[in-house]
């Protein structure tokens, strides 16, 4: 959380310890508070791959729809530092929420 978005999301909501208490796995998704975590890889300075991904947003869907959340906004994940590629990423995106009601708004600078 040291570069990027991240940097911003840890200012706001303080998200580092909470994570680290977690002490979690990848591919992951955890909630804290509003924000959903995605771990998509074991370290930071490696790089995600498009299944670990595919399994953190997957967990990113199973809460959300646990929690009857109707409504996601992020970033274009993975596709800023990690290099990963918008079209592959918004299309595994758009597979894993297509047989829900739960609206993705991608925000971007």
């Amino acid at each position: 959380m040291g570069a990027g978005i991240a940097v911003d999301f840890q200012n706001k909501f303080k998200l580092i310890n909470k994570l680290l208490q977690c002490d979690p796995e990848y591919p992951m998704c955890i909630q804290i508070g509003r924000v959903y975590n995605l771990i998509t890889k074991s370290k930071y300075w490696n790089k995600p791959t498009y299944g670990s991904l595919e399994g953190a947003v997957l967990m990113m869907r199973e809460l959300a729809l646990d929690k009857d959340i109707k409504f996601i906004a992020m970033p274009k994940i993975g596709c800023g530092l990690d290099r990963l590629q918008w079209g592959k990423t918004k299309e595994i995106i758009q597979e894993i929420f297509k047989d829900t009601d739960i609206e993705i708004l991608v925000c971007h600078l």
